[in-house]
């Protein structure tokens, strides 16, 4: 993976985007149907694209809006719909586009008071907080966010009654439905205009922030944390927690300074990523430079993306914590402090994620729900109680109430984030020194991400490879012990292949937006096993792909 020479430095001024040039474009680009990469296509957390090249546009939001529309009436779901959107420049035309839609359907809606920004997992809370104890006349949601995609981007998901990410049953039906319609030329597409819309009486206020702050004591220690009068620092990215995170910190009397209020749709404030690209990722020390400059002056400090569903932990003596680093330190903690968990309860986690997530599951006496890739894998074992943490080796994770019931079935980088605070205030030490720790008993592996150029054709011949197409009888000098291509907790397909050995593992799978794939790669035998794990992995899945 080659770095940019600018990577970790604030971007120069012909990096930053046109934001009046990108919303022109959002209503003047018209996509077409017949060209793939116009098209509406949910992938992991939604659909993503851009104004410029045609991918994210009016049409493409008024068109899914409709869809969702129709796939709640086809299914009686007729509570309100929670609304909320991120810092993207793209996110408020888009948000108002919706809003046109379902009041013209009839849908109430849920924005937020005082027009504010909303984190992801503040929409998942809210519809899982009105569903509770209900069988009918449930809530769904729809966030707007492409995540911590660059500036010129914009991302619209929906949220289904369970409050996490969609299915791929309700993604496929809404793309099918979004797409017919972008090639009707929006025939069937029922709209008001925005000044009518908007003081419809099906639209109500709704105080995201207060609801969700005030929650908080149930899922999180915040007595201690005050208590202990740790120093936090915390940096939204300028994203949708920005007015958040003071919110909290005066509510529960946390000794927490907010390190970048500000709030600018270029991100000028971000060091550019590994690629020379703005991205807002809390799990990237390119990205991350400006937090880890400060990491002297806090006990330990956080951020999130710009929907505030990742997180990044930055510590004195660590730094930037790797995610796998930090779930690790997560269920090692929260399984020695949250004695109302059943202990039938379960860790859910990814099969790209590391095995010290599976060693410490084992430590602590639980057992690990293995899934593909994607947050939607988690949702029923979180609503059902069945899992009590979950987590992703992308900075994502979520976790139950003290007592066990569901806080939220997507992503939530501000709990997370949290829990880091409340691990220092009552061990004193931060959850770099307890992966320390845990490291010298479970093993410190090398992990390692990186990506490699694929056609589109190889990449539809990775997604559905065969355990039998990985001829290769060794890794790294060890036998390979096994070829996964379906999930071992669900028996669901994990869209491409994981060839595990003794002491060392790879894992490949193709990215559903650009001409590449990714590889996982990870080691317990140090750097230079890892590289040739890497090495032999690329043959593998290249031979497979031919």
């Amino acid at each position: 993976m080659d770095i940019h020479p600018l990577a970790g430095t604030l971007p120069p001024a012909s990096l930053l985007i046109d934001v009046p040039k990108l919303v022109a474009a959002y209503y003047t680009n018209i996509p077409d149907p017949d060209v793939p990469a116009q098209r509406v296509t949910f992938g992991t957390s939604g659909h993503r694209g851009s104004a410029f090249s045609s991918s994210f546009n009016e049409w493409h939001i008024v068109a899914i809006a409709q869809a969702i529309c129709a796939w709640r009436r086809e299914h009686g779901i007729d509570g309100p719909l929670f609304l909320g959107r991120d810092t993207h420049a793209l996110s408020y035309p888009a948000l108002l586009s919706c809003l046109e839609v379902l009041t013209a359907n009839g849908v109430e809606v849920m924005v937020a008071a005082h027009d504010a920004y909303t984190p992801t997992p503040v929409i998942s809370h809210a519809i899982l907080t009105y569903n509770a104890g209900k069988t009918a006349h449930l809530a769904d949601g729809i966030v707007i966010t492409p995540s911590h995609n660059p500036p010129h981007e914009g991302g619209i998901k929906y949220n289904p009654p369970n409050g996490g990410p969609a299915e791929v049953a309700i993604t496929r039906w809404i793309e099918s439905r979004a797409n017919e319609l972008i090639r009707s030329r929006l025939n069937g597409v029922q709209r008001l205009p925005y000044a009518q819309a908007r003081i419809s009486p099906t639209v109500h206020e709704h105080d995201y922030i207060a609801t969700y702050t005030k929650d908080l004591v149930n899922v999180i220690d915040m007595a201690a944390i005050r208590q202990s009068k740790i120093k936090l620092g915390v940096d939204p990215l300028g994203g949708a927690g920005v007015q958040y995170w003071g919110h909290i910190a005066e509510v529960y009397g946390l000794n927490l300074t907010v390190t970048n209020t500000v709030v600018d749709p270029t991100f000028r404030f971000m060091t550019l990523d590994w690629d020379g690209n703005i991205r807002m990722d809390p799990s990237s020390a390119y990205a991350m430079r400006g937090l880890i400059g400060l990491k002297d002056q806090f006990d330990v400090a956080f951020a999130c993306d710009t929907d505030h569903d990742r997180h990044g932990i930055v510590t004195r003596h660590a730094g930037l914590l790797p995610p796998n680093h930090f779930l690790t330190a997560c269920i090692w903690y929260l399984f020695h402090h949250r004695p109302a968990w059943a202990p039938e309860t379960k860790v859910g986690t990814t099969v790209v994620s590391s095995r010290t997530i599976e060693r410490v599951t084992k430590k602590v006496g639980r057992a690990l729900y293995d899934v593909p890739v994607g947050f939607k894998w988690f949702v029923e074992g979180l609503c059902t109680g069945a899992l009590v943490f979950a987590g992703e080796e992308s900075a994502g994770a979520t976790f139950a109430r003290h007592d066990g019931s569901v806080w939220t079935t997507d992503k939530d980088g501000i709990i997370a984030s949290l829990l880091a605070a409340e691990m220092t205030a009552k061990t004193g030490k931060d959850p770099g020194e307890w992966y320390a720790l845990l490291a010298k008993e479970l093993g410190a592996p090398v992990y390692e991400r990186c990506e490699a150029p694929a056609t589109r054709e190889q990449k539809e011949r990775l997604a559905h490879i065969r355990a039998e197409e990985v001829q290769a009888k060794t890794l790294a000098g060890e036998p390979i012990l096994s070829v996964l291509t379906h999930a071992p907790a669900n028996d669901a397909p994990i869209g491409g292949v994981k060839v595990i050995a003794e002491n060392g593992w790879f894992a490949a799978r193709p990215s559903g937006t650009e001409d590449i794939y990714k590889i996982y790669v990870e080691s317990f035998l140090g750097e230079a096993h890892l590289r040739r794990i890497l090495d032999e992995a690329q043959q593998i899945v290249t031979a497979a792909m031919r």
